[in-house]
């Protein structure tokens, strides 16, 4: 009885062990990605937008719209080019709605963390 007690809890820890080592390295791959996705800091050129409209053909005509619906309580986007970053604190873009920007700062899962934004 005790071979088997014996046998039956190494059979256990071995699993264990495997099991383990799968864990780890999933969560070592995990970690990678999102340290190197926290870690993406850049600049973009783009204009600040609405969430409600987003891209808009002419973002330059759509300036007062922006505002409007800013103030209205839509939250802010950075347009650039065809892809559209929400801002993860859009207390940094002031008054520069509708306004042509550069934005230095970080990027995470789409959503921009602003460092510094200035009128272009």
């Amino acid at each position: 009885m005790s071979r088997k007690l014996n046998k039956k809890a190494l059979n256990l820890i071995t699993l264990k062990k495997k099991h383990m080592k799968k864990f780890l390295m999933l969560f070592a791959v995990v970690l990678c990605f999102t340290v190197a996705n926290a870690l993406d800091k850049g600049k973009w050129t783009g204009f600040i937008s609405d969430e409600n409209c987003g891209k808009k053909e002419n973002q330059k005509g759509h300036s007062s719209c922006a505002k409007t619906c800013v103030k209205g309580g839509a939250k802010p986007v950075l347009v650039v080019g065809e892809k559209i970053y929400t801002i993860s604190n859009p207390e940094k873009v002031g008054d520069l709605v509708g306004e042509e920007v550069v934005i230095t700062g970080s990027l995470t899962n789409d959503a921009i963390e602003i460092k510094s934004i200035k009128a272009k």
